[in-house]
């Protein structure tokens, strides 16, 4: 056992309590004791993407495809909705798997069946032990799509001489945009190239008119009224959007974190549930309290107002409703997507408000058509414009994987 695995340990004694109380899948593939990735095969290029949780395995949508077309692509996440995510989206194209916990013993087992040419971590994933089990083996690691927000910017530099050496160790450190790339720099990153984001070409341009049309009918929303969707929303923003919601428009509400749906819907008081099958003629709160349907709801919208940006929280993503030309407003605290809320907003395809501003805000862009019109194509166009960071990425990871082939020279997969 190594200090790393000492301290995780501890860590999960003194979490143990909330544990237990969660229920939770796949431990055998949790500890790396089941271990379900079939071995790689020599013929082509191994790329391991390794994306944590719902948001990271969304960001993969183009890449994935990309990379699938010359190397084979394993698809690693560690949530439960993550994973789910992944086979979703990727079961046709990848191989999807849970990553082990960073524990040395299940990370050596799993890196040591799969044998990957190269691991891209997303966004910012820097777990001691996988990296330490890469280096051992001549695996190049790069952070693909990375970002470091200030805030973690923050606490990382406190703790650089303990974790500095895994930015050295690092192949390459692929960033979203400069202040990314000064961040990594200042941590130890040796290589770092600005690729962009790739959250722009994961967001979907297509439109499902009947998928929208079943979920209006299936709500009892009425088209012939304006709608609201607020997506993504963190505590206490469902209270705030009904009271702020203006007079005679609906508003749906759709929470990020599914263990918030109860208490979401007692917010928006007498509110009809998606997960009931109730339909409710007539009625103007609806609570999206389903995993999935949140893109189709924005197809539905007369305005979007994007989530966890009104509170504690850091903001959640808008390049979904600005791809699907929807008139977007988002919240003063946005700090984990600081990037792309600062090119919609140069681009005027977004809005900013207040908590305090926000009624009058929402009572200004849905009384006043050309206003949402005006933010809704220059959102789309601004979407256009920034797409491309995949193909990057895609060149990237294929050069490193080529580079360990040539080292391992021929072999025979295990």
């Amino acid at each position: 056992m190594n200090p790393v695995d000492a301290a995780y340990l501890m860590l999960a004694a003194a979490a143990s309590p909330r544990l237990i109380q969660k229920s939770r899948s796949g431990w055998g593939e949790r500890l790396g004791i089941t271990i379900e990735a079939k071995p790689s095969r020599a013929e082509r290029p191994r790329v391991l993407l390794h994306a944590v949780s719902v948001g990271e395995v969304n960001a993969l949508r183009s890449l994935v495809p990309l990379l699938a077309q010359d190397a084979e692509v394993l698809v690693c996440t560690t949530t439960d909705t993550g994973l789910a995510r992944a086979r979703e989206l990727y079961s046709q194209t990848a191989s999807v798997h849970r990553m082990p916990m960073d524990f040395s013993w299940g990370v050596e087992r799993f890196i040591a069946r799969v044998r990957p040419d190269v691991v891209g971590l997303v966004e910012l994933e820097l777990w001691p032990n996988l990296i330490a089990a890469c280096r051992r083996r001549d695996i190049p690691v790069a952070v693909i799509n990375g970002r470091l927000s200030e805030r973690s910017f923050d606490g990382y530099s406190k703790a650089r001489r303990m974790i500095g050496g895994m930015f050295e160790s690092l192949s390459v450190a692929a960033v979203q945009d400069e202040d990314y790339a000064d961040r990594f720099r200042a941590m130890g990153a040796r290589r770092i190239e600005v690729t962009g984001s790739m959250k722009w070409d994961a967001a979907n341009l297509s439109t499902d008119q009947d998928a929208a049309d079943r979920l209006a009918d299936q709500l009892g929303i009425d088209r012939t009224k304006k709608l609201i969707v607020a997506g993504s929303t963190g505590p206490g923003e469902e209270e705030l959007l009904h009271e702020a919601c203006p007079s005679g428009v609906q508003l749906l509400c759709a929470p990020r974190k599914p263990e918030r749906f109860d208490g979401a819907a007692l917010a928006l008081g007498d509110c009809v549930r998606r997960s009931t099958g109730e339909k409710r003629e007539g009625a103007t709160r609806f609570l999206l309290d389903t995993i999935g349907e949140l893109r189709t709801a924005y197809e539905l919208a007369d305005l979007v107002v994007m989530g966890r940006s009104f509170g504690d929280q850091f903001g959640s993503d808008p390049t979904e409703p600005a791809a699907l030309g929807r008139a977007t407003l988002i919240g003063p605290s946005v700090g984990d997507f600081l990037a792309i809320v600062g090119t919609l907003e140069k681009a005027g395809g977004l809005a900013r408000s207040t908590r305090r501003s926000l009624g009058s805000d929402l009572e200004r862009l849905i009384r006043d058509d050309d206003s949402r019109q005006k933010l809704a194509d220059a959102a789309s166009a601004c979407v256009r414009e920034n797409r491309g960071a995949s193909g990057r990425h895609a060149e990237l990871l294929l050069t490193l994987a080529a580079m360990t082939k040539r080292r391992r020279g021929p072999e025979v997969a295990g």
